[in-house]
């Protein structure tokens, strides 16, 4: 999942304000087609997947001032580059003819941006727009602040740029306002806030016309987070949201089905999707320590003392407190198909979640995946004497710790000798 300009500047802003963790983001040009069914004002343009389908659109907009996007889910599209030898995911272009040979660099290649890190994301469709040409770019964004558990607006004069470069050179520049879910955006709120981010007299009207309706998607979309950069006042004298970034909360699905249906998963970690398709918590992480726990304080709390002891974690996997075996199975598959983890840590505390379960999860992932890595299993909390006898009786290689400080520790050591081992090209299990 990418890491919008808003959350970022969340950070920088206000520390209270940030996006929620779990959220559905989707590609600009599904952001856009919820913007215009909601009214609000954005460029014609239409999606397509193949380089005739990018030909046919600019036919239909029957323009030569185009532009032309990738659609992938990261920032900083226009500067990053293709494996095809494209540089940059956004162009603008100044006769339709160039539409269809830009599709053909930018279809089936990979985009690396500065948020995608060295793999980059692939880029399966194309977004063509026509090109407007703005008089005045701001930023503006809706989305959920835990200091006044609700909405809050954020916004700037300075838009259709980094809007973190500036929140950290010139914070006078963003300005916010929380709302009050229970009553909503009122026009004269909508109003103010346009004064407050400097619209001239005769566009504010039209600003808190465009403030009010997509504060109506916000709430009626269940959104986490939209983010609009630049919201232009173009050289018609209309207020248009350039360019848009929608995020809906993941606990919302059904009710926002066709919006779910839409979701993307090439862009995003398919050990993430897995663990969503098995009801878990996952993050990836750069570490070679595979962690498996059930709660996100211990999660964290784990992930703490491995580094505390020298070691990096794999990852984040949160089984909750009512996983069942086939969780726990599908959770291993999931750790162990990342290459770089070297030891896997189950560090569960049974409360809701007996012991004995995680336990039998443990012994058939064992058996079924054939893990040849160390596996450290700490357990304590309900029915965790019939879980450590079945780990005893299973005869598999499973190293027993009650200590967690112990635990991670062991954890750490062998997963050492793991990567000792596959440097030296020598081959040794632990199954």
């Amino acid at each position: 999942m990418f890491r919008s300009a808003a959350s970022r500047l969340a950070a920088v802003t206000r520390p209270a304000i940030a996006a929620q963790k779990r959220n559905l983001s989707v590609h600009e040009y599904i952001s856009a087609d919820v913007l215009r069914q909601h009214g609000v004002k954005v460029p014609r343009g239409g999606v397509a997947h193949t380089a005739e389908e990018a030909a046919e659109v600019a036919r239909q907009l029957a323009t030569d001032d185009l532009v032309i996007k990738a659609q992938v889910l990261a920032g900083g599209r226009g500067k990053g580059h293709f494996t095809s030898g494209l540089q940059g995911g956004v162009k603008v272009c100044y006769e339709a003819a160039e539409i269809p040979a830009y599709a053909k660099q930018m279809l089936g290649s990979t985009l690396i941006t500065k948020q995608t890190g060295a793999a980059g994301k692939p880029c399966n469709t194309v977004y063509v727009v026509e090109r407007l040409y703005p008089r005045r770019e701001y930023y503006f964004a809706i989305l959920m602040d835990r200091k006044y558990q609700g909405p809050v607006l954020v916004g700037s004069n300075q838009g259709g740029v980094d809007i973190e470069t500036v929140a950290a050179a010139t914070p006078d520049a963003i300005k916010t306002m929380p709302i009050d879910i229970q009553t909503g955006l009122s026009r004269e709120q909508a109003r103010q806030f346009a004064r407050d981010m400097g619209f001239p007299t005769k566009a504010v009207d039209d600003a808190a016309e465009t403030f009010i309706k997509l504060y109506d998607v916000f709430i009626s979309k269940d959104a986490t987070m939209v983010e609009i950069n630049p919201l232009a006042e173009v050289s018609t004298g209309e207020v248009v949201c350039m360019d848009a970034k929608v995020s809906f909360d993941d606990n919302a699905d059904f009710r926002q089905a066709d919006v779910f249906q839409l979701r993307d998963t090439t862009q995003e970690d398919p050990r993430e999707v897995k663990a969503a398709e098995a009801k878990l918590n996952y993050i990836g992480l750069d570490g070679n320590i595979g962690c498996l726990v059930n709660g996100a304080g211990l999660a964290m709390a784990t992930m703490d003392i491995i580094k505390l002891n020298g070691g990096d974690p794999a990852n984040f996997l949160d089984v909750g407190g009512s996983a069942t075996t086939q969780q726990v199975t599908d959770a291993f598959k999931i750790i162990s198909s990342d290459p770089r983890v070297s030891a896997i840590l189950v560090n569960i505390f049974g409360g809701i979640m007996r012991c004995d379960v995680i336990a039998q999860g443990v012994i058939e992932a064992c058996q079924t995946l054939d893990l040849s890595i160390p596996l450290i299993v700490r357990l304590q909390g309900t029915k965790v004497d019939e879980a450590k006898k079945l780990i005893r009786e299973s005869g598999l290689k499973i190293v027993s710790e009650d200590d967690l400080d112990e635990a991670a520790k062991k954890a750490v050591a062998l997963s050492k000798i793991t990567q000792i081992a596959r440097e030296a090209d020598v081959n040794v299990t632990f199954g």
